[in-house]
């Protein structure tokens, strides 16, 4: 059997290699966004070939990888009007993504011939009113949509890393197939790093952006709580729930963050709140290779514990690296007197999340034109009549059936909701501001749920790979509307660093 999976891996990689050349002069395997601009600008690149190769290498890897879910059957004829456009110098769309194809996370709604599942069966054929909030802003940017990535299936809260999708199966790694590609935004990190689209769009509530792009060697943006558009995404809870770029460089994540903040009716208490965040003239001004300069990075005490020697030490070369491109880094920084009962708390989150989840999941099936279910109760009976799909044996649902005995934000609710912010006041803010920090660091998505519970951004950048090959990342957090600078320092770091490489697909 392992003979087997070895032969299987060299196929794809010889097919990878085939796909990798240039084509009228174009290098597509590992093409950036600033690259394709240029490609359609000079002539050596059309939209039509571009969705042609990223359909070509999801026919020949998603059969290993599993990463995409479903392909837009439009796509190509999507992109021959963009190519037209292009030639008759019209169309209204603008900036760096026209005609760039984008994978979505399958929880992100379109309005189109591809289906909203969230990896569910129970939502397989339901049909929404519009486009969610992000997919409509990356249309207007001219951006194509290629399909959508699988995730973990939401309607269980399988652990983050299971990564199984009832519609899509389980995503794998493509740096070492054996080892979890973790997170329930997965599938578009995979599709990422393995060069199936140009850029991808994930979501996260807890780690589920910042964790799969560490895993797969790619950078992740977990925006301010607000900054993107949650409007049209498959809910777990509006006080966490966050979409965000996951691609292959900072400067492409920084375009497509770009393309998707704002304020949107759908959704305009939180986006009205961040919108003041938006810096005028966008994100990509902050793309500095001398962003680190200045700044200052705190170390928090009891991350960087229970790695092994090897990843320690490039850690520490990668703090000794920001030293020497200017930043002051403070080491051995405590959250709070005692981390790890901080972090449990934490996980009361849980308390509120249960009832947010049966509210939000509620309200977003109500708005439906059409679905199979109609309330979190009908999902739960879905399950139970498809208890094979659904793997019932394996993963159970005790969590669908907590949050469905919820009603409302109560007054146990209402003291959890509190009680975070307290921790959020007395923790990670009370940090920043005695230390002036401009950012913490720390390893892979380590910190995530530090950010998570007061809706703070986070970027993940490839930092190195162990001795198998499998890729671990360093993320810059900092407090809400600390984008600028956390873009300014993840982009100093990678072009002083250059960490990231391409998967091998070893077993």
């Amino acid at each position: 059997m392992a003979s087997l999976q070895l032969q299987a891996v060299a196929a794809v990689l010889a097919l990878v290699a085939a796909g990798a050349g240039a084509a009228h002069g174009f290098e597509f395997h590992e093409a950036t966004v600033e690259a394709i601009q240029l490609g359609f600008s000079n002539g050596t690149l059309t939209s039509t070939a571009l969705v042609r190769f990223y359909l070509d290498q999801i026919g020949r890897l998603n059969p290993l990888l599993r990463a995409v879910i479903e392909v837009n059957p439009d796509a190509l004829r999507q992109a021959q009007h963009a190519d037209a456009e292009r030639r008759r110098g019209s169309g209204t769309a603008t900036g760096s993504l026209r005609g760039v194809p984008v994978l979505l996370k399958d929880n992100i709604a379109t309005r189109d011939a591809l289906n909203t599942t969230a990896g569910s069966l129970a939502l397989l054929g339901s049909v929404v009113k519009r486009d969610a909030g992000v997919a409509a802003r990356l249309r207007r940017a001219g951006a194509l949509v290629l399909g959508k990535a699988s995730l973990s299936e939401w309607a269980n809260f399988r652990p983050v890393e299971a990564g199984w999708s009832a519609r899509g199966g389980q995503a794998r790694n493509p740096y070492v197939l054996s080892s979890t590609p973790c997170g329930s935004s997965a599938g578009s990190g995979v599709a990422a790093a393995a060069n199936m689209a140009a850029v991808t769009l994930g979501t996260e509530t807890d780690g589920s952006i910042l964790c799969p792009s560490s895993f797969n060697s790619v950078v992740g943006i977990k925006p301010t709580l607000g900054l993107t558009s949650r409007a049209g995404v498959v809910p777990i809870t509006p006080l966490q729930d966050t979409v965000g770029p996951m691609c292959r460089t900072v400067s492409d994540a920084v375009h497509v963050l770009d393309a998707i903040v704002g304020y949107d009716t759908q959704d305009a208490a939180a986006t009205g709140a961040a919108s003041k965040y938006i810096p005028h003239g966008g994100y990509t001004q902050f793309l500095k290779k001398n962003g680190l300069k200045g700044k200052r990075i705190g170390v928090p005490n009891g991350f960087f514990q229970g790695y092994d020697q090897t990843q320690l030490n490039t850690y520490k070369q990668h703090l000794a690296t920001m030293r020497k491109l200017g930043a002051v880094v403070i080491e051995k920084l405590d959250v709070a007197a005692n981390l790890t009962a901080l972090l449990v708390e934490i996980y009361s989150e849980g308390i509120a999340m249960q009832a947010e989840f049966k509210l939000s999941i509620n309200a977003y099936l109500a708005d439906l034109v059409y679905s199979p279910v109609h309330s979190l109760a009908d999902i739960i009976a879905f399950n139970n009549n498809h208890p094979v799909e659904e793997r019932l044996k394996d993963f159970g649902q005790p969590d669908l059936i907590a949050a469905q005995s919820t009603n409302g934000i109560g007054p146990v609710e209402r003291a959890a909701i509190r009680r975070l912010k307290e921790l959020n006041t007395n923790g990670l803010e009370k940090l920043m501001m005695e230390h002036q920090l401009d950012a913490i660091v720390a390893p892979n998505s380590d910190i995530s749920s530090l950010l998570a519970i007061s809706g703070h951004p986070g970027i993940v950048v490839p930092a190195g790979y162990d001795e198998k090959g499998f890729p671990f990342g360093i993320c810059f957090g900092g407090l809400q509307g600390y984008e600028p600078r956390l873009i300014e320092m993840a982009y100093s770091f990678e072009q002083a660093t250059k960490v990231r490489r391409p998967p091998m697909f070893k077993p």
